[in-house]
């Protein structure tokens, strides 16, 4: 996937960065908002690209991402309950393709672990969007479960956060074309994904699920009016379609039009932001450095897998890609497999990367490398012993999905009820109070 996208329209940046804290570890992200009145022409490094930063330092129900609303009860009322605050909402997924790996866990299963703990979360498991290209249904049905597992094992949380498979939502599916009926066909094809993989299999070949699942992907975030998104680099472009979308749907359908019919008015999708991990987001190949760690990838030596024994471990990083320079160095754009590995390494042990560096910078790869191999199973271990636990426990697998597809479904079809009726359709569960 490319590093960078030109946008549709000029899509305007500020940069809020939080420290979130659980259990004396510390992680840093970035909020992505759009600013009004100001721009900037892409997410590339141009020099011409300019971001916005405002450093964050509010109280602490601020930084939780907390909303309270405006106490306007009069004092004769004053016996009623406070309204109660609601926490932003966060929507994440990872598709079921293949199995997940390292940059997949570094890159965002773990950062979800320290969102649950601040926002009202929602992941599932993107099975819809796994059906794109080509698959077996039997290695589907089977990934999917063990994706599932995998969220747990990473430290998702079942009574913190809502887990769910995508496809037990039906609203998601319903949605999706509702959108697609509102959505140019133009914006579609601008999407690099769709000419990349289009280009490569054949305009034939392609399935006509692969030209519209942005849209899909759109369903997935505007049904649960999500707040913050988090999303790599490389999914900008399908966030800005979908923060695209949702404006147009509440220009034509909301609002006074949408009163008119016996709605509430309004706007009828809450337009999300990007959150984006500073360090972590985008995990590269072993065998490539300026490529993503991706499932998909023929060779397999290019990924550590959460599930790979020890000795393969240590194999893949033995063998991984390096260069002829002395020493080791981060963020030389001449060095990419150099900042990749020491990433990794910094990620998996907690170390900062200045620490690190006065550690391993005058090391030789041989000894880093096995320095590294040994980092990686040890922070592997646990997730590893952990989900072994949760996929023999069938029935406990279950429980959780069944609960995480019962309160998703509560707020997906409740959106979804008043996107049909802003659009015009009978309403199926009564009249809106």
């Amino acid at each position: 996937m490319p590093t960078s996208v030109l946008f549709r329209r000029p899509l305007a940046l500020r940069t809020m960065q939080t420290y979130l804290q659980r259990q004396s570890l510390a992680t840093a992200y970035t909020e992505v908002r759009t600013c009004q009145g100001r721009s900037c022409c892409s997410l590339s490094k141009t020099p011409s690209h300019k971001v916005f930063r405002h450093q964050h330092s509010c109280a602490a129900q601020s930084a939780a991402g907390l909303v309270t609303e405006p106490a306007t009860a009069p004092a004769a009322s004053q016996t009623q309950p406070p309204a109660a605050a609601r926490r932003k909402r966060v929507l994440s997924g990872v598709q079921p393709t293949g199995t997940l790996h390292l940059g997949n866990y570094l890159g965002a299963i773990r950062n979800w672990v320290n969102l649950q703990e601040l926002y009202e979360t929602y992941f599932c498991v993107v099975d819809l969007h796994a059906i794109t290209l080509p698959h077996e249904p039997k290695a589907l049905l089977e990934s999917t479960r063990k994706s599932a597992a995998t969220y747990i094992a990473c430290g998702i949380d079942p009574d913190k956060a809502n887990i769910f498979v995508q496809s037990h939502v039906s609203a998601h599916a319903e949605l999706a074309w509702l959108l697609s009926c509102a959505t140019p066909i133009g914006w579609l094809r601008k999407m690099v994904q769709f000419k990349e993989k289009s280009q490569t299999r054949g305009a034939e070949e392609v399935s006509t699920g692969l030209l519209t699942y942005p849209v899909l992907m759109a369903a997935d975030i505007l049904l649960y009016q999500t707040d913050v998104v988090p999303v790599g680099n490389d999914q900008m472009q399908h966030l800005e379609l979908t923060r695209d979308i949702a404006e147009r749907m509440n220009t034509k359908y909301g609002g006074s039009k949408w009163k008119k019919l016996g709605g509430r008015g309004g706007r009828i999708f809450k337009v999300p932001d990007a959150f984006i991990a500073p360090v972590g987001a985008r995990v590269m190949s072993l065998t490539e450095g300026t490529s993503k760690m991706s499932k998909s990838a023929e060779l397999d030596a290019s990924r550590i897998n959460l599930l790979d024994d020890p000795k393969l471990i240590q194999q893949k990083v033995k063998r991984a890609k390096t260069d002829t320079f002395e020493g080791l160095e981060f963020g030389n754009p001449e060095r990419p497999e150099a900042t990749n590995l020491l990433g990794i390494y910094s990620l998996c042990t907690g170390v900062s990367m200045d620490a690190l560096l006065e550690e391993v910078g005058d090391m030789r790869w041989g000894q880093f490398k096995s320095n590294l191999a040994d980092a990686i199973v040890a922070h592997l271990e646990p997730i590893q012993q952990k989900y072994y636990d949760v996929i023999a426990d069938k029935t406990y697998l279950d429980q959780v999905l069944a609960k995480g597809a019962e309160e998703a479904n509560k707020t997906a079809n409740f959106t979804l009820e008043n996107c049909r009726q802003a659009m015009g359709f009978t309403l199926k569960y009564g009249d809106r109070q």
